[in-house]
């Protein structure tokens, strides 16, 4: 995978080998000060993605017949939409961040999938008119809040001087020789729509009476060519007071915070949309078919999704932290596993975990963890090093109605009616 540039920063340190955010800084010395700098956007930080772009004039009616999202409807700077591509069985194959620019569409993907995504989509182009490339010269970087318009600025600024200068490549993509790059300012920001319900979609929330705890959660993200990142980064941090690069850590542990959900670590072969509650902001029920389309109006009108995703708040007194992948029990039982943890800077250590449907939401658990690796351990993952086997308590705040419905679900399952007459 392809390193980010700000690895080379003064003070970054390095993620462990093989975690998914292996391609950029862990952090910059002070995990839970650059959370809260992220919060206040004050902070930039590099996102272990890939890029994939889709020309053509064909490309997002195209796009939306493969996908859970309707494109069709992508202009320059609308902030863009976010779209699953799912299997025959409605598993969850590839979670991606779609900008279109009118001419090109940028598709984001986690790091190291460009490539497999790319030729997915290269088998399924048929003699439709588009062109699919994995684009290696191109990174993406994320800012919150206010920082996330500063970035966008940043950005643009870069992208005009590089335009104005005749110098080095574009940094909204390959675009640009077009005549009106310049006029149109590039694809813009991509606008996290998380945790809203977008048009189309619906949440699995029912009966969760409290607010959402993503409902602060405002995040954007810019694509620049790597050669550029420096020098956005340097724009951005010069563009106001107080401003300062952040790592993985601390973006990671605000979108736990947020309940929001990452390929990367809460998709394992099985997972389907409902899950997750990923029908928020990635799927619109009544677009018409595609693949997986059938497991997801299923499970919507007529199951309920085996599993639920919440948000567990850990005992901090034990100073010890679940590792992803450790294992959540009810007693002796595993009702689950933890798929992301981190430690917040007001709430403390904390995990997303996937839970069978049936635990209950308000039994105490417990997670599977090990002993601490002291904080000399530069290179270590957020579950810190190996040690004596242990148990952290752990309490629910779930994400998904423990009873599998969503706010779409029909209040009885269809054809319940008839099932009793005939059985009178």
């Amino acid at each position: 995978m392809r390193q980010s540039p700000l690895l080379n920063r003064p003070g970054a340190v390095p993620n462990a080998v093989g975690d998914p955010d292996e391609p950029v800084p862990a952090h910059y010395g002070d995990p839970l000060r650059e959370q809260r700098l992220l919060v206040g956007g004050a902070a930039v930080t590099a996102l272990a993605r890939d890029v994939v772009v889709v020309s053509g004039p064909d490309r997002l009616s195209w796009l939306t017949t493969l996908s859970s999202q309707v494109l069709t409807g992508l202009v320059p700077g609308d902030g863009g939409v976010e779209t699953l591509i799912l299997d025959a069985h409605g598993h969850i194959a590839h979670a991606l961040a779609a900008l279109d620019d009118g001419r090109t569409l940028r598709l984001v993907t986690e790091a190291g999938r460009g490539a497999a995504l790319a030729e997915h989509l290269q088998r399924m182009r048929f003699m439709l008119r588009v062109e699919v490339a994995a684009a290696g010269d191109l990174a993406v970087l994320a800012a919150m809040g206010g920082g996330a318009d500063a970035l966008d600025g940043a950005a643009r600024r870069v992208r005009l001087a590089r335009l104005g200068g005749g110098a080095g490549s574009d940094p909204a993509g390959p675009d640009a020789a077009d005549p009106d790059a310049a006029d149109r300012g590039g694809p813009g920001a991509w606008r996290d729509p998380w945790p809203g319900v977008v048009p189309g979609g619906t949440s699995y929330d029912v009966g969760l009476a409290r607010a959402h705890p993503g409902a602060s959660w405002r995040a954007g993200l810019v694509i620049v060519p790597v050669d550029a990142v420096g020098e956005v980064v340097d724009d951005f941090l010069a563009d106001g007071p107080g401003r300062a690069l952040a790592g993985s850590l601390a973006w990671e542990a605000l979108r736990i915070e947020a309940g929001r959900p990452r390929w990367a670590r809460e998709v394992d072969e099985r997972t389907i949309p409902h899950e997750l509650d990923w029908l928020r902001t990635a799927v619109h029920l009544t677009k018409g078919c595609y693949p997986g389309q059938e497991t997801i109006a299923r499970t919507l009108n007529l199951g309920r999704p085996p599993r639920r995703l919440t948000i567990l708040q850990l005992d901090g007194l034990t100073g010890r932290l679940p590792a992803p992948g450790a294992v959540v029990r009810l007693g002796e039982r595993a009702v689950g596993s933890v798929t992301s943890v981190a430690r917040h800077h007001e709430l403390g250590p904390m995990a997303l975990a996937l839970l069978r449907r049936s635990a209950p939401v308000d039994a105490a658990l417990t997670v599977d963890a090990a002993e601490e690796a002291g904080p000399g351990s530069a290179g270590a993952g957020p579950g810190g090093g190996s040690g004596a086997a242990a148990r952290v308590d752990a309490v629910q705040e779930p994400l998904v109605c423990p009873d599998g419905k969503a706010q779409a679900s029909p209040a009885q399952r269809p054809g319940a009616g008839l099932r009793k007459s005939l059985l009178h």
